[in-house]
């Protein structure tokens, strides 16, 4: 156990995920690894790899000393250059050679944390040279492995876990960049409301409120002439948000009522995720 209560929560999602992701991969075969999954450019053995090199350097590791492809068309800014040295550096590992590593990794990042006794806001290693607090550091990989693991039962074809202590993060993560993408990047109009109706294996009805200033905010009351309402399944949502699929992809588990040209560009601009 962690001291600080908030720090747990994460701890026990990112364990939950951490958990399930070693079950999928463990009993695979060579050439399951290959799999494309729905995550842009990476393979199965992509995620784990990812997933691997994220916690080494939680751990403090040192990153891979390692020059990338220039042929990677799904590379295309700094942060995804930094992500990727980890992935490329494992691509031609082995099977048994990456369930070893995942098993090693996962035995020393439990401890890690069962052992955590720093601060929520100590500052810890963030990507790209920066710092972010030890919260939201842990808040991140709970997000990030939660979001892995259904990448990875897409592929393999094991959904589940669409309820999870994970998928509670990762709802909570997604529906708090929604603000900016509708008063921002969308431009809804000053003091308009739009409601975003979930259901599935976690329901919810959040509404986002743009102020007189263009501002936008979040909140879990109804609105009653919201400019669009917005109706989908949480398994939409969050492929949406994440950037796994296209709004033209799920069109037909998608209802819009309202404004439809807002409604569009809501949707344009719904994925958050890097």
């Amino acid at each position: 156990m962690t001291v600080h209560p908030s720090l747990q929560t994460y701890a026990d999602a990112w364990t939950h995920s951490i958990e399930s992701i070693t079950e999928l991969v463990t009993p695979l075969a060579e050439g399951e690894w290959n799999r494309r999954t729905p995550c842009p450019g990476w393979s199965v053995r992509d995620i784990v790899s990812h997933v691997i090199g994220m916690e080494c350097e939680q751990l403090g590791d040192p990153r891979p000393i390692h020059s990338l492809p220039r042929d990677l068309y799904h590379v295309q800014n700094d942060i995804q250059r930094y992500m990727e040295m980890q992935v490329d550096v494992r691509r031609h590992h082995t099977a048994p050679e990456m369930t070893s590593e995942l098993e090693y990794t996962v035995i020393r990042r439990a401890r890690q944390l069962r052992n955590e006794s720093r601060a929520p806001e100590t500052m810890v290693r963030a990507p790209l040279g920066t710092e972010q607090t030890l919260d939201l550091a842990l808040h991140l990989r709970a997000f990030d492995v939660w979001v892995h693991e259904q990448d990875l039962r897409t592929a393999l074809g094991h959904p589940g876990n669409l309820d999870s202590p994970g998928a509670l993060v990762a709802r909570d993560t997604l529906l708090a960049r929604l603000p900016k993408v509708v008063a921002k990047d969308a431009g809804a109009p000053a003091n308009s409301a739009i409601v975003l109706d979930v259901h599935g294996p976690l329901e919810f009805l959040r509404t986002v409120r743009v102020d007189a200033e263009g501002r936008g905010s979040i909140d879990g009351s109804p609105s009653l002439g919201p400019a669009v309402t917005l109706a989908m399944d949480w398994e939409t949502y969050y492929r949406l948000a994440c950037g796994r699929v296209r709004p033209s992809a799920v069109a037909d588990r998608l209802k819009v009522e309202g404004d439809e040209d807002l409604a569009a560009a809501i949707l344009h601009h719904f994925a958050v995720t890097p």
